[in-house]
């Protein structure tokens, strides 16, 4: 029976609406949901792409336990796992106190998996030590806001996006990293022509290619441009004085701080134009109606909250807040780390934004629980909590549903870390992140389209999803998993107050629970209900009950959520990055996403078309540079911090200000041979927010000589030839280059493509294992090439006339169009021996890879062609490609090419 379920995108933490279609119990399609407020139907490449991701053959379907470190883990049933974690995590708290464990969760579990894993740690064991990947991406701006406004409450909305008159993004992509924004943008500015857009990033990004202002500024210097923008307004009379007097507190003091700031001396700082920095401010400051987006630009630093706040102070000290087009708006990094917040998911917080530091808040926690008290000692923070594993004051450590062994900074002391763990659990939906490596237990859980909960986006607006299908194997839902070992470790401990603490018997009972909590407090959803979120869609914060709709601004009414009910401005002095770049390692290393990737690529790492636009991690540098370390793109360079070393290709990007170079967050140990950019970032942390300084980092460059190059292209079989067992089996190999990387690449018969250098050459007989291993040892369909005299073989194969595979060793020029023809099939049979020909340009008779116009879709400009001179409408081509019915960014394309082939058609009948 065919079917339409609603639910939620679970990347970015714009909250899009989603209806997945499903079929005989499996998901076979996704469209954006029209009613959905966050999207209106759209959806960017990777939601898009999600029922591509539900595929059970990368998924963990069983608990596994191994009893002894170097042994293989082994299939068990839930009973003997949960027992043998309660009995494991009991013994250590007996033995060492409630402090010795610790709990480090996700901001992509839903609101009710997080309420039930805060209540087992600081209600039933009696620890503060849960946090979450959210203090990776989103602490410093909850302390921002705390700080300045007085509660973790973004202000704005995303109808603000259209009614401002300046909107200023900083350190923030959305192009990239948040593209259903990035479309309201260009609305915005199609409907306004009028709209000036300031963009602050030291990296000319895409979202930067728009902006009317680039202030590409160094790298830490966020805080003396905007004391230095406020420096100008308060000079030119910008600055609303009756605001400030009747709704803030501490503009003297800070007004002080900021006259040291004047346009020459923060252009000094910032490597910034006084005249650009003058312009900014006054665009800023005299808009009707002003709004800002930042992300972890300003977030992953050392300073990151003083850096929000300095940002917040521009909004005060103009007014420009609490109305429509206007405001503070922090972009969420992950789909749920504003209900994580909410329910107080952080070793620091408590449920319903109350902070574990207040006694009266502690008491009130501990009524709603009925618990004798919560603990006073304030937990472990993420980059503490490892450094604590490493250390032995904590023993075990239960992780949920992220990747720490890829994500935190410094992965060598991580990693580290987790080996030296007593005992490791992971409660995770995917059998092979960097993690699982280090983990004792796996228990599996279900995942996006399996799960029922809420989620909160980043303009407070929550969303109650349903399941669409049931979990592989035997997952089971986060928060069951959580209740079922609340109540064994209860009993093992002897505290039978842990039946009463876990009474769950639906994801409905725990979010009961959690409104109640919210009673009076500003984040106040008592007014909300499954039933009503069904019946009526998504809803905004706060929703109090008798309410008949949430807010969708906050602070209308010029009062504050501080004791006072002022707003406050914070002093904010610039402070450098944690780590300066010197003589031994002159590159300042930036870090951010790509498009069409998510964090580790757990998910999206299993779609080839995802590889398509970016195949491999690539750094990027300055071409002066490049040119100076005898670098060219697509050679391979060594990068290497304080803290340890990759290899990784090299690109040439001009926009990239020399001493600056960029890497993409995304790439591991599943898909190099490193764990990719944090093994270079350090563990520095603001003292605020104790978030990491994952975006800076200060590395050196040089070429490495590794000569002997090697690249496996094999087209995906079926069974073990499968793309994903086939990509599996291939990362058996990289440990053992000097570089590797691999991936997939294609459409609806993906490649797997794998990408080594060395120093030396491997020996035949070890080329002739690496074909078995990906299926190409068929010397009956084999097409051979081999100089032994320059360490040169490459080996094709063709059965029945097709090129399904092709290793290249020794000389490799030919993979660059050899992927792309063999992905599309369009290598005829007489022209194969052209696959171990030295050729980096495709041979004159093949045809051209045709472009990609709607990315969401994959569909091809050739494809859209062929239906319009068939006669297909832009309405054919949506109901028959789905082409522009996701994000909406290639319809200009789509109609002009409609519009051609009507003025063609036109001739012709002429």
């Amino acid at each position: 029976m065919n079917k339409s379920v609603k639910s939620t995108c679970c990347y970015c933490g714009v909250g899009c609406g989603l209806l997945i279609d499903t079929e005989g119990g499996h998901i076979v399609g996704v469209r954006g949901d029209p009613d959905h407020p966050a999207n209106a139907g759209r959806l960017c490449t990777k939601g898009a792409s999600l029922h591509l991701t539900v595929a059970p053959d990368y998924r963990l379907r069983h608990p596994e336990l191994r009893r002894e470190r170097g042994q293989p883990r082994r299939r068990v049933g839930w009973d003997a796992a949960l027992d043998h974690a309660a009995e494991r995590f009991a013994g250590i708290i007996r033995a060492h106190g409630p402090d010795s464990v610790a709990f480090y969760i996700s901001g992509q579990l839903l609101t009710e998996d997080y309420y039930v894993f805060n209540k087992l740690a600081k209600g039933l064991i009696g620890t503060n030590n849960v946090d979450t990947n959210s203090r990776l991406c989103m602490s410093s701006a909850v302390a921002g806001y705390k700080q300045t406004l007085g509660a973790d409450a973004p202000p704005c909305c995303y109808e603000d996006i259209a009614a401002t008159d300046c909107l200023l993004i900083a350190g923030a992509n959305p192009a990239v990293a948040h593209p259903i924004v990035f479309r309201r943008i260009e609305d915005a500015r199609a409907a306004n022509p009028d709209l000036r857009i300031i963009v602050v990033d030291p990296r000319r990004s895409e979202t930067a290619a728009i902006a009317d202002i680039h202030l590409a500024l160094r790298p830490g210097t966020d805080i003396a441009l905007y004391n230095g923008l406020l420096n100008v307004m308060l000079a030119e009379g910008l600055v609303n004085r009756q605001y400030i007097d009747k709704h803030t507190e501490g503009f003297a003091a800070l007004a002080e701080i900021v006259a040291g700031y004047p346009p020459a001396v923060v252009g000094e700082i910032c490597g910034l134009a006084e005249a650009d920095i003058v312009r900014a401010a006054r665009c800023f400051g005299s808009a009707a109606a002003a709004l800002s987006l930042y992300c972890q630009g300003l977030n992953q630093s050392a300073h990151g909250t003083h850096n929000n706040a300095a940002l917040i102070h521009l909004h005060l000290a103009t007014g420009q807040i609490g109305r429509p087009g206007a405001g503070p708006f922090s972009l969420t990094g992950q789909p749920n780390a504003m209900g994580g917040r909410e329910v107080g998911g952080l070793a620091n917080l408590l449920s319903a934004h109350r902070d574990l530091a207040n006694p009266e808040h502690r008491a009130e926690v501990a009524r709603l629980w009925g618990v004798p008290a919560v603990p006073e000692r304030p937990g472990k923070t993420a980059v503490d909590l490892f450094a604590a594993l490493q250390s032995g004051e904590v023993k075990a450590v239960w992780i949920a549903c992220t990747n720490p062994a890829q994500s935190l900074p410094d992965q060598s002391a991580v990693r580290a870390a987790l080996q030296a763990a007593d005992f490791v659990v992971l409660q995770e939906a995917y059998a092979n992140t960097d993690t699982a490596a280090f983990a004792d237990l796996m228990l599996p859980a279900t995942s996006w389209g399996e799960k029922e909960g809420t989620v909160t986006n980043s303009e407070r607006c929550i969303t109650h999803i349903t399941p669409a299908i049931a979990g592989p194997g035997e997952a089971r839902a986060d928060w069951q998993i959580v209740v079922d070992f609340a109540r064994r470790l209860g009993r093992v401990l002897q505290q039978p107050l842990a039946e009463t603490l876990f009474p769950y018997a639906t994801c409905e009972a725990i979010f009961n629970e959690h409104r109640e909590t919210t009673r009076g407090r500003d984040l106040d959803i008592t007014g909300l209900s499954y039933s009503l979120l069904d019946s009526l869609g998504p809803q905004q914060w706060p929703l109090p009950e008798g309410a008949a709709s949430g807010r969708q601004r906050l602070y209308a009414d010029g009062i504050f959520a501080t004791a006072n009910g002022r707003a406050r401005f914070v002093k904010v002095e610039h402070r450098p990055t944690a780590e300066a770049t010197d003589a031994a390692r002159p590159i300042s290393l930036l870090s951010g996403r790509l498009r069409d990737q998510w964090h580790g690529m757990s998910r999206t790492g299993t779609v080839a078309r995802l590889f398509n636009l970016d195949e491999e991690p690539l750094l990027s540098m300055n071409p002066g540079d490049l040119g100076r370390r005898g670098l060219a793109a697509g050679d391979l360079a060594r990068v290497g911090s304080q803290r340890g070393e990759i290899v990784v290709r090299v690109g040439s990007d001009a926009a990239l200000a020399p001493g600056r170079a960029w890497l993409p967050m995304h790439w591991g140990s599943q898909f190099m041979n490193s764990a990719g950019v944090n093994a270079l970032t350090l563990a520095a942390t603001d003292p605020f927010s104790f978030q990491p300084e994952l975006k800076h980092a200060a590395v050196a460059v040089e070429r490495a000589d590794l000569p002997w190059q090697l690249v496996v292209l094999r087209k995906g079989g079926t069974g073990e030839l499968a793309p994903l067992a086939l990509l599996a089996r291939a990362r058996r190999l990289l440990p053992e280059f000097a570089f590797a990387s691999v991936g997939l690449y294609g459409r609806a018969e993906p490649l797997v493509v794998l990408r080594a250098a060395h120093g030396e050459a491997l020996p035949e007989s070890r080329l002739h294992e690496i074909d078995t291993l990906f299926g190409l040892a068929d010397d009956a369909a084999a097409i051979v090439y081999a100089d032994h005299r320059r360490q040169i073989s490459k080996r094709a194969i063709a059965p029945d006339g097709t090129l399904i595979g092709v290793r290249l060793a020794g000389e490799t020029q030919a993979q660059s169009w050899l992927k792309d023809v063999m992905a599309d099939d369009a290598l005829d049979a007489a022209l194969i021996r052209w696959a171990v020909a030295p050729i980096g340009r495709r041979p004159g008779k093949l045809p051209q890879k045709s472009r990609i116009v709607c990315n969401c879709a994959d569909i091809s400009e050739a494809q859209i062609a062929a239906d319009l001179a068939a006669g297909a409408t832009l309405a054919m081509l949506q109901e028959k490609r789905k082409c522009g019915t996701f994000c909406g960014s290639c319809l200009p394309e789509l109609r002009q090419m409609v519009a051609g082939q009507a003025a063609r058609t036109d001739e012709t009948v002429v």
